[in-house]
């Protein structure tokens, strides 16, 4: 059973807290380990992302070379810089095989007199080339990876003698090549070592019992435990682990080249579940789901830590949403989680029943990729609100709304059969049985619940009209009952009482109620000053002043008079104002 009862919740959150707030201030890359290239104030990087980007672009749309010609211009570039820039014989094979972009832009600089060889030879004669583009191309890089790192004011490998020997001491110690670029990328600053310091910083790893294969292996994913001292923390894990029956090997096999390593984080990761944990259950998590540790450096772990503890998760809750942790990526965990919490949020469900969702069940929201809320909505066909009834009432039905999977309708529950009945009577009522083409239509068109359909309707009347007018309107302009019965009689207000206008303007213009206030007042504060400088007709009607476009009003009647753009931008500014 877990020792949970004696963790304090508080110690928990101020280790997710400070780890928070380190983040804030280094972005989750660095913290995974790498260093962003922004902070290292390095003299190597003067080129911007656009060009790499561009270089990118050229790279991609450049043509393969003949394997002839390749073989030729590769002999003539290992000639060059073994014999004429006295490149060591290794370095300078390796570069002249594992550059094909730096050698495909090379031939198209180069003119061919009589063979490839010769020419190049030519060419390279009085064209001495930037080393260091080969250099990293051979060394694993991409054009638009190196393009940054390029140096400065250099062209010549000899240049950087402290760049060239670290780099030698890493083959020596049996990093790949084709990894080593990888290297340079994460932590530059092991190549600027002062001579011999990379060498005592390899030895002192392994006189610590370290394997060779295995400070490989860490080299390549986490360079930066060669940059100041011996990571203590980087020990420490091993220790941690190492006390747990996991061994170098073990630990090499769940780590990733292209990854990078916080040993510090993992560190923090290893000492709260040590507090959540007795030995045997955090023994068997971490065999189950290493991810928890290595993924990001354990930084999505403390996500969700903390993402549940705002939500007043308990500690006993959280560490046995861990023990029931599915298989699948921490990450994609953590994403799903956050979705389904926006989908709630969307679908306007109350908080206090989003955080029982979320504190009940945690592993099920975890695993759901859901689609998006609109999709969902309308695959359902449901409202919001029987939405969220329907979610806290079924939660597990969730699992069947993920990406991948086909929606099926929610099925009709009391309330719409009562609502369908009531939106029925109603638009018999208005005349549309004689058709079922017609009353299919209106279906669709008519929004709302049949009681909420009725109580429109009604205020309309209860205005001052007549039944038999308000029908005739409904039918020409359905689309005025699309609106809550509030915003229906703020519209029939303005028209009469602000504007002046008969309530039975209505009947021959309905589409009134269709438009938006602001728009209403724009066009009528607009026509009145008009009108008032001799620039318009004194009796237009309603229908001409507010139903045409903003192109028509402009061009028939704004434009008509010198300052009428002035002050239809003016009175456009003061009513936004007023919103």
């Amino acid at each position: 059973m877990t020792h949970f009862r004696n963790l304090r919740k508080s110690v928990i959150l101020k280790w997710v807290s400070s780890c928070f707030f380190e983040n804030q201030l280094n972005p989750p890359v660095f913290v995974m380990g790498s260093f962003h290239l922004s902070q290292r104030q390095n003299p190597r990087f003067y080129r911007s992302k656009g060009s790499a980007v561009a270089v990118k672009r050229e790279v991609l749309e450049v043509p393969k070379i003949p394997r002839a010609t390749l073989k030729e211009a590769q002999a003539a570039l290992l000639e060059y810089l073994h014999w004429t820039r006295s490149i060591p014989f290794m370095d300078a094979e390796n570069m002249s095989k594992n550059s094909p972009h730096f050698l495909r832009n090379l031939l198209e600089k180069v003119n061919i007199v009589k063979d490839v060889r010769s020419s190049m030879a030519r060419f390279l004669r009085y064209h001495p080339i930037n080393e260091f583009e080969p250099f990293f191309e051979s060394l694993g890089l991409k054009p638009w990876e190196y393009t940054p790192l390029l140096p400065r004011n250099l062209m010549f490998l000899s240049d950087d003698s402290l760049f060239f020997e670290n780099h030698r001491v890493l083959c020596q110690f049996g990093i790949e090549r084709n990894k080593i670029g990888r290297i340079y990328k994460k932590a530059i600053q092991v190549f600027q070592l002062e001579s011999g310091a990379l060498s005592l910083k390899l030895q002192a790893y392994q006189e610590l019992g370290l394997s060779h294969s295995f400070m490989v292996k860490i080299i390549v994913c986490s360079p930066c435990v060669l940059i100041g001292d011996v990571d203590m923390k980087f020990i420490k894990v091993l220790e941690i682990l190492r006390s747990m029956g996991f061994d170098h090997a073990w630990i090499q096999e769940h780590l990733a080249d292209q990854d990078s390593y916080n040993w510090g984080l993992i560190l923090r990761v290893l000492n709260i579940f040590s507090e959540m944990f007795c030995s045997n259950e955090l023994v068997r998590l971490i065999n189950q789901h290493p991810g928890l540790l290595f993924e990001g450096s354990g930084y999505g772990t403390f996500s969700l830590i903390g993402f549940l503890l705002k939500f007043g998760h308990p500690i006993d809750q959280i560490s046995s949403m861990f023990l029931q942790f599915p298989k699948i990526q921490v990450q994609q965990f953590v994403s799903n989680l956050i979705k389904c919490f926006v989908f709630f949020h969307e679908i306007e469900m109350e908080v206090d029943e989003i955080a029982k969702l979320v504190c009940s069940y945690t592993v099920l929201l975890g695993s759901c990729r859901l689609k998006k809320t609109n999709s969902l909505l309308s695959n359902l066909n449901v409202g919001k609100k029987r939405l969220c009834k329907y979610i806290q009432e079924n939660p597990q039905e969730l699992s069947k709304w993920v990406i991948g999977l086909r929606i099926v309708p929610l099925p009709d529950s009391g309330e719409d059969i009562e609502s369908k009945r009531l939106k029925m009577k109603f638009l018999l009522d208005l005349g549309y049985g004689e058709n079922p083409n017609m009353m299919n239509k209106a279906f669709k068109v008519f929004r709302g619940r049949g009681g909420e359909l009725q109580e429109r309707f009604d205020s309309i009347v209860n205005a001052g009209l007549d039944k038999a007018d308000v029908s005739e309107m409904v039918t020409v302009s359905p689309q005025i009952l699309n609106q809550s019965k509030t915003v229906i009689q703020s519209k029939i207000d303005i028209l009469v009482n602000e504007l002046g206008y008969p309530l039975s303007s209505l009947v021959s213009f309905p589409s009134f109620l269709s438009y938006t206030t602001q728009r209403v007042r724009l066009r009528m504060a607009m026509y009145n000053w008009l009108k008032d400088h001799k620039k318009a007709e004194p009796d237009l009607a309603l229908s001409t002043i507010v139903a045409c476009s903003d192109k028509i009003f402009l061009n028939q009647y704004v434009n008509h008079h010198p300052s009428g753009p002035r002050v239809w931008q003016d009175l456009k500014a003061e009513l936004s104002m007023d919103k």
